[in-house]
């Protein structure tokens, strides 16, 4: 009966090592700049004024979808430097949740004026994907980065807010090419962060998928004979 008893003891932790290693194994979420996109419209946000002085202004950003990678890029410029800034399907389903619960917080005036720290990321961290270059001629810089959800008063005003974390780039050639990406916080109105959830949502970008004839299996990936 022993025998039997150490026998399933170590069944199960070579399930629990498998299925640890499985997870271990999971790809980060990355995207080829040079893959097929589709371009999908414009939001507008808001940032802080050029290194931090003054109050926001708004900005014009570009948004656009990777089919192949199942990603969805928002391009936008700062301080000089062009940023492609990527999220995954987990992560625009955060969005779009996070931003009902601030829709809820707001109409029941639950939302707290002090800590912005912690208000930026009331409504969760997800992993994002970065890319970011200074000019044509610089390093292509790339790396993942958490995107931190939340909101933050500006004065009396809240805004909801997508908090972009650090990416760390390391070139596999030189450490002079390291690069660290800053922190960014990009300030929405409710009616500016509801566009960009419905550019967000999986219907919709499918929908742009499908009447794409270049985007549907077998036209440009596979010979069909």
């Amino acid at each position: 009966m022993k025998s039997i008893h150490v026998l399933v003891i170590i069944s199960v932790l070579a399930l629990s090592a498998c299925a640890t290693t499985e997870r271990s194994q999971v790809e980060p979420f990355t995207v080829d700049l040079r893959s097929p996109q589709l371009p999908i419209g414009e939001i507008e946000w808001q940032v802080n004024r050029f290194m931090g002085m003054g109050g926001l202004r708004k900005n014009t950003v570009v948004v656009s979808y990777f089919p192949r990678e199942d990603a969805v890029s928002i391009q936008y410029r700062a301080e000089f430097i062009t940023y492609h800034q990527f999220w995954s399907r987990d992560g625009r389903q955060a969005f779009i949740k996070a931003l009902a619960q601030y829709n809820e917080d707001f109409e029941a005036r639950n939302l707290q004026e002090n800590n912005a720290r912690r208000t930026r990321r009331a409504y969760g961290v997800v992993k994002g994907y970065l890319i970011w270059q200074l000019h044509a001629i610089t390093v292509r810089a790339r790396g993942n980065m958490n995107v931190e959800l939340g909101y933050e008063f500006r004065g009396r005003t809240p805004y909801f807010t997508i908090n972009q974390r650090e990416a760390l780039y390391v070139d596999p050639l030189t450490v002079d090419s390291n690069r660290t990406s800053p922190v960014m916080t990009m300030y929405f109105t409710r009616a500016q962060a509801e566009v960009l959830a419905g550019l967000f949502d999986q219907e919709f970008l499918q929908g742009l998928v499908e009447t794409d004839t270049s985007f549907r299996v077998g036209s440009s990936d596979i010979d069909v004979y």
